[in-house]
């Protein structure tokens, strides 16, 4: 009875899926006839030709609505790939969204000139690069989708499917792919063991494509036979995907790792230190010993507690060269995609920060370890008269700039630089920056120094204290080794803000947490057990790739029950005073900073 009930419940949310699909398609515009000659350029994927009533409508519709990007959608596109779309298209939020991951049909792009130039923006050479280039433009200016009558769909290479896939969903695309058969498990399931409700449950999942797409704008030409085969269709698309997972073996990539490591990994430690870097006691002790669980990358690391003020830190600590070593490739290069995706998952802890100094309505803000600004592109919305900069020591703060995210980009070490910013900003922002950095004293004095007179700083950090660190172990998020280098308590960060001149006012403890725990303790379990085997530090074999595969789609509801275990218990911990994530607003005192 309970899993006849299960199983009505599902054909339900199946039903439902379906019309939510529809309403999305419902909403995507159709390009209208236009004769004026247009004014932006098209950029088509290989093998494509738009039409020329296309690029004139594209135009007039671009310049009707004030959009720098226009994807087009072939009135024709197939069933599973227009379902996949409105899965992850909301057209009613994706033009005002910035900060979300960019989608494409794979067909084409319609930009205007000054975004072309300012994305450098080329001809791609395949179709993943055409992939790569459309999820991109989405963060240069405002971005929308639209189906174009005159178009008709190509069938692009399935060898760039998974890639082209993981552009736009990131680090889910393992998950989203193990959906699937998952899914069809539990159907067939429910055919054995309820043979009524799980027959109506396979027929409803069968139906979406009719559902969600018939009569609407869009005329696919396989919805029928999707609809009849939608499992072996899905099915074999699947397996293609997957098996397209195997790219090229990146040999020059490949043998840069290995010159960076032939010597050893000694060059990318300090030595150990003996005292503590918050109030020099020797009294350490080891408080955690793991690996690299992120990149995988060879190495093990230690996190050292200090027994008389508690701080935690690595130590021995990466060296310079082994920061640019665990850095490469994590937050760009190969990592660019999934770190974007992370960062663009959604603008509540940006408005949140930035609403804590409304108030100040200060004139010029600036975020230290900015990235590609999306925290300031978030916090225009609340702060719209203030001019926001970045500073960042990787070449992000280049793409931040080049996006309009930031108005000034500076790149180099915040220490260096101070002395050329000194009483230049009312505000500045460090959020999980200070955990990154060699000398947390160093940087306070550095945000001392480019501070006006009262000036605000605003810090976020995790909490080392939260009490999941010690039940999740070497799983909880916030350890992040080997990239986090202090973890500074409430207490020894108000020290350490004291000493330099700051006065705290304001802390949000449980109001920072940040709902995440269970659901990357869960992937970390996951990718520690079948990591990727294409990465150029750590190639392997086919064997490899297939292990994976079954590692992620048997562990992917252990995924599923960790975000609802998160999103469980965030409203209790949202209301406490213990989180995994703290802030503090500190304001510039007349006091001179301790040397």
């Amino acid at each position: 009875m309970i899993l006849a009930i299960v199983l009505y419940a599902f054909t339900a949310l199946l039903v439902f899926d379906a019309l939510r699909m529809r309403g999305r398609v419902s909403r995507l515009p159709l390009l209208g006839d236009s004769q004026d000659a247009p004014t932006h350029d098209v950029i088509a994927a290989p093998g494509v030709t738009v039409a020329d009533a296309t690029r004139r409508a594209a135009s007039a519709h671009m310049r009707a609505h004030g959009l720098d990007v226009l994807d087009l959608v072939p009135r024709d596109l197939p069933a599973i790939r227009a379902m996949t779309l409105a899965q992850l298209v909301d057209p009613a939020r994706y033009k005002d969204d910035r900060l979300a991951p960019g989608r494409t049909a794979g067909h084409a792009v319609a930009l205007s000139p000054e975004l072309a130039a300012r994305a450098r923006a080329d001809q791609p050479a395949d179709d993943l690069a055409f992939a790569r280039l459309a999820t991109r433009l989405r963060h240069y200016g405002p971005a929308e989708l639209a189906i174009a009558p005159a178009e008709h769909a190509r069938r692009p290479a399935i060898s760039a499917r998974y890639e082209t896939l993981r552009c736009m969903l990131g680090p889910s695309t393992p998950m989203a792919l193990a959906a699937l058969p998952v899914l069809l498990a539990l159907l067939a399931l429910g055919i054995y063991a309820r043979p009524i409700p799980g027959l109506i449950a396979v027929g409803a999942w069968q139906l979406q494509p009719v559902i969600a797409l018939a009569g609407t704008h869009l005329r696919p030409r396989d919805l029928v036979p999707v609809a009849v085969l939608r499992a072996p269709l899905e099915l074999i698309l699947l397996v293609r995907t997957i098996a397209s997972r195997a790219v090229s073996d990146p040999a020059a990539r490949r043998d840069e790792y290995a010159r960076a490591v032939e010597t050893g990994l000694a060059r990318f430690h300090e030595p150990r230190r003996e005292t503590c870097p918050v109030c020099e006691s020797r009294e350490l002790v080891v408080h955690l010993r793991h690996g690299d669980l992120f990149q995988h990358k060879p190495g093990t690391f230690s996190l050292e507690r200090c027994r008389a003020c508690g701080h935690i830190f690595q130590n021995p600590r990466l060296s310079l060269a082994g920061l640019d070593f665990y850095y490469k490739d994590f937050y760009d290069g190969l990592g660019e995609a999934g770190m974007e995706f992370v960062f663009g998952f959604g603008v509540g802890p940006y408005l949140a920060r930035a609403k804590m100094l409304a108030d100040r309505a200060p004139k010029r803000w600036l975020d230290v370890g900015c990235g590609h600004g999306h925290f300031c592109v978030a916090a225009r919305a609340e702060l719209p008269g203030t001019k926001f900069d970045g500073l960042d020591l990787s070449e992000s703060i280049d793409e931040a700039k080049r996006r309009g995210w930031v108005d000034t980009g500076y790149r180099g070490l915040f220490p260096e630089l101070a002395p050329e910013l000194a009483g230049r900003y009312d505000a500045i922002s460090m959020s999980h920056y200070l955990e990154h950095t060699l000398d947390p004293r160093a940087e306070l004095a550095a945000a001392h120094t480019a501070l006006a007179d009262r000036g605000a700083l605003l810090i976020e950090v995790p909490d080392p204290e939260f009490k999941l660190g010690r039940l999740l172990g070497r799983y909880w998020l916030p350890w992040f080794q080997p990239q986090h280098l202090n973890l500074l308590s409430v207490k020894n960060l108000e020290r350490l803000l004291r000493e330099r001149g700051f006065e705290p006012v304001t802390w949000h403890r449980g109001a920072a947490h940040q709902r995440v725990d269970f659901f990357f303790a869960s992937y970390l379990l996951l990718d520690r057990l079948a990591p990727s085997p294409r990465l150029p530090w750590r190639w392997r074999g086919g064997a490899a790739s297939v292990w994976r595969a079954l590692v992620w789609t048997l562990g992917s509801p252990l995924i599923f029950a960790g975000i609802i275990v998160d999103n469980a218990i965030g409203p209790l911990l949202s209301r406490a005073r213990v989180s995994n994530t703290y802030r503090v607003l500190a304001v510039k005192t007349d006091a001179a900073p301790t040397p």
